[in-house]
């Protein structure tokens, strides 16, 4: 089972699992009709993205935590745009660490490493890319530096104040687009969701630290 919104890479995945021999009984674009699909058709293995909607932060690895805590035999592999060491972390501990995998998306374009890693996570195997490893071994010295210059103006945006859809309009794009650039940038902060602390606000020390 296949979880991905943008459509031409979940169309591609698609074609590229069954290139492999694998079938997809099902391809669906956000974290709830994950959830929902996954009692339905018993996978044998489970594929997410990171972040989907409806607030494109990290419903689809809270869904995949969640399939795992109902079912830990369930193989799932996660693949995300960029390495978050704490979710990296967080899935790895689930059931007893197999059966799962956290997959750059960059390796979807290397096919065969790909296609490896969903037959080794199927199988019940551990695959964790190798750029998740050397970060988790590498000390950051500011925490701002993988944010991408986009990411950065919407912080300080975000600094000054201003709602996402104050954003949105002084940007001109949409508000969904401002949402998932404060969605990577608390991912890349390394800031998951807590109930007693504010995000934004702590994404807003570390910018004006920086």
């Amino acid at each position: 089972m296949l979880a991905e919104d943008s459509v031409l890479l979940r169309e591609g995945l698609v074609g590229l699992l069954a290139r492999f021999g694998h079938e997809v009984v099902a391809a669906v674009g956000d974290a709830r009709a994950l959830t929902e699909a996954v009692p339905e058709y018993a996978p044998d293995l489970v594929v997410t993205d990171v972040r989907m909607p409806p607030g494109f932060q990290d419903e689809g690895l809270r869904a995949a935590l969640a399939l795992r805590a109902a079912d830990p035999r369930l193989p799932v592999l996660v693949l995300s745009q960029y390495v978050q060491r704490a979710y990296a972390a967080e899935l790895l501990d689930t059931g007893d660490g197999t059966g799962v995998g956290y997959l750059l998306k960059d390796r979807v374009g290397q096919v065969e490493q790909f296609a490896e890693a969903v037959e080794r996570v199927a199988a019940g195997g551990t695959v964790v890319d190798s750029e998740v490893v050397r970060q988790l071994l590498r000390r950051r010295r500011d925490p701002l530096e993988a944010l991408t210059p986009r990411e950065r103006e919407v912080l300080g945006l975000v600094a000054e104040g201003k709602s996402n859809g104050a954003i949105a309009r002084e940007l001109v794009v949409t508000e969904a687009a401002v949402g998932k650039h404060i969605g990577n940038i608390l991912g890349k902060l390394e800031l998951p969701p807590a109930e007693d602390t504010h995000r934004r606000v702590l994404a807003v020390l570390a910018y004006l630290r920086g």
